[in-house]
């Protein structure tokens, strides 16, 4: 596999073997994780286009560590009314390094 494109979170990566990449907080903290919406793969002479996804392609990701985004701040203000809400949020990612295609 040269690249692929994968799909998870609502969200698509291009990836290549070896990359390391944030997704969406995974489910499964197995220490492999395979990744089934896979939309296109290229070997490098080959192109392979999903409608929408290929089927039987597989990504294989190993889990390296859960990590936490940078934190945002939620503003809320009524005016007239001395009403103010102030609130904060991390997100929690999943960090993962592509292995293969299957």
């Amino acid at each position: 596999m040269d690249f692929a494109v994968i799909e998870t979170g609502g969200k698509q990566y291009i990836v290549k073997p070896g990359d390391t990449i944030k997704v969406e907080r995974l489910k499964n903290k197995d220490a492999v994780h395979y990744f089934d919406k896979v939309l296109l793969i290229s070997n490098g002479k080959e192109l392979k286009v999903g409608k929408p996804y290929i089927e039987s392609a597989k990504v294989s990701a190993e889990t390296e560590k859960e990590i936490r985004g940078k934190k945002i701040t939620i503003l809320r203000y009524h005016s007239k009314t001395r009403h103010r809400r102030k609130k904060g949020h991390r997100q929690i990612y999943t960090q993962v390094k592509i292995k293969a295609a299957q």
